[in-house]
């Protein structure tokens, strides 16, 4: 049996894994989390009753956490793109870096859009300046660390690129990298187009009414 990814298309943590998968060509079915499967989320959650995804379930096994996916494929499903180097010192890189974005670009960029989807009485604009401020501070520590890098750890593509690939792409719809950091706009170019990420990024499209601050007309 092939791995089963419970997942949306639009959602960035979801697109973190199917970058490595689609990197590695790795076979997988999906039970996309929406109306047209409503048994899916039910399994999801019965499964694991913190209601977030993505989840995979290989061999009766369930797997949680997109990071932890990413490990997990690197282990069982090993493909021509090794996104966890072997040396232990890149490694350890590799996944400070996946924390980085996880942590510093994807967390304070969704706290701009779930307080966009509060009731107006609810919202919270001392931590909307809190995620801002996070982001810009993100982003001019990555302006220089990728001053002279192509990817984000090493010299190849790896699970740090995977967090990076969403965690840029959505930061920039909720707020602008803009000319001040041109090294972080020119990595998330080169992002935008690895094929991985741009399939993952064209099978989304047809979700981008539902982006709450309203998807830019690019990318």
């Amino acid at each position: 049996m092939r791995p089963i990814l419970y997942s949306h298309p639009f959602s960035s943590y979801c697109q973190k894994v199917l970058i490595a998968l689609y990197e590695n060509d790795t076979e997988f079915d999906t039970r996309m989390l929406g109306p047209d499967d409503p048994h899916a989320y039910r399994e999801l959650t019965s499964i694991w009753p913190v209601k977030r995804f993505p989840m995979l379930m290989d061999q009766g096994k369930p797997v949680f956490e997109a990071s932890i996916i990413i490990e997990y494929l690197h282990l069982k499903y090993p493909g021509p793109v090794p996104l966890i180097p072997v040396d232990m010192d890149a490694a350890l890189e590799v996944r400070m870096l996946d924390r980085f974005f996880d942590n510093y670009i994807s967390t304070p960029q969704q706290k701009l859009v779930f307080n966009a989807i509060r009731p107006e009485d609810s919202r919270d604009a001392y931590g909307v300046q809190e995620a801002r401020d996070m982001l810009d501070a993100a982003y001019g520590w990555l302006d220089g660390w990728m001053a002279s890098r192509e990817w984000a750890a090493g010299d190849g593509f790896s699970l740090a690129d995977c967090a990076a690939a969403p965690s840029l792409f959505y930061a920039d719809w909720s707020h602008p990298i803009g000319d001040r950091f041109a090294n972080v706009a020119a990595y998330r170019q080169r992002l935008l187009a690895r094929p991985s990420f741009a399939r993952a990024v064209d099978e989304a499209r047809p979700y981008r009414t539902f982006f709450p601050l309203g998807a830019p007309d690019r990318d």
